[in-house]
């Protein structure tokens, strides 16, 4: 398959970026979206030309490193994929592919495809964390948790923190990121301690980091690798009103 690509390249986080083409030839419909931008890098190398900088870790769409903006859609046009699963083969042969970063302001362009999204690691840090003894393994049904809530707790834990979801907002928010981390957690007995405190703290952080209000377009669910519903951002909002109510009457709640 022959591919032209259109890559957005920018020498560092104050330089002007532009999308530059390049072509691609005799790529194989099985090879991953991130194994063809490696077989270009290889490419780059060869004529003595700089490779591009793009992140990536498990390429097992676990780490949610692989932030790419492809046509337009982050992490690509397939439902529920990551850019490291998705494969050739979802392309048209002769396809002209636009590949960039992700665009939201709190995500500043470090090179070419790589963005500072250590903004949700502040998220996280400010309360996605218990303060219960998690030191080793504790004995079968100590905590008795009903499957409905075992279920939802997991499909939650299921955030990755790519960040498509900020990307694909048009309003740059991290709600559904953080209503993630908040729905695990707060729905969990071991989670319950710091229920609102975590609520406050990460929605004060969200706001902080300069990412933008929900305003429930959507689009985030759209994007999500992970298929995270928008139920999540429900339960942060009665959380977090809640929290709000409480630290009226008792500041430290």
């Amino acid at each position: 398959m022959d591919f032209t690509l259109r890559i957005w390249r920018q020498k560092d986080s104050v330089s002007r970026g532009e999308l530059v083409e390049y072509k691609i030839h005799d790529v194989s419909e099985d090879s991953s979206f991130l194994e063809m931008l490696d077989i270009l890098s290889e490419n780059l190398v060869e004529d003595g030309k700089v490779p591009m900088a793009f992140d990536y870790d498990c390429r097992e769409g676990i780490c949610g490193m692989c932030s790419l903006t492809i046509n337009g859609i982050p992490h690509g046009p397939e439902n529920g994929t990551t850019a490291c699963q998705l494969h050739m083969r979802h392309f048209n042969d002769g396809q002209t592919i636009t590949i960039e970063p992700w665009r939201a302001k709190p995500f500043p362009v470090v090179k070419d495809l790589i963005v500072d999204r250590s903004p949700l690691d502040k998220i996280i840090q400010s309360g996605g964390f218990i303060t219960s003894r998690a030191g080793s393994a504790t004995d079968a049904n100590t905590h008795l948790i009903n499957k409905g809530t075992a279920d939802y707790a997991m499909d939650a834990a299921a955030c990755i923190g790519c960040g498509a979801c900020v990307a694909a907002c048009p309003n740059a928010s991290a709600m559904l990121f953080t209503s993630a981390k908040v729905a695990h957690m707060n729905s969990l007995p071991q989670g319950k301690p710091e229920k609102h405190r975590r609520a406050l703290a990460m929605v004060s952080t969200m706001d902080d980091e300069g990412f933008g209000g929900c305003t429930n377009i959507g689009e985030c669910e759209a994007a999500c690798p992970k298929n995270i519903s928008l139920d999540v951002i429900a339960h942060l909002n009665r959380d977090y009103s809640i929290a709000q109510v409480k630290s009226f009457f008792k500041p430290y709640v």
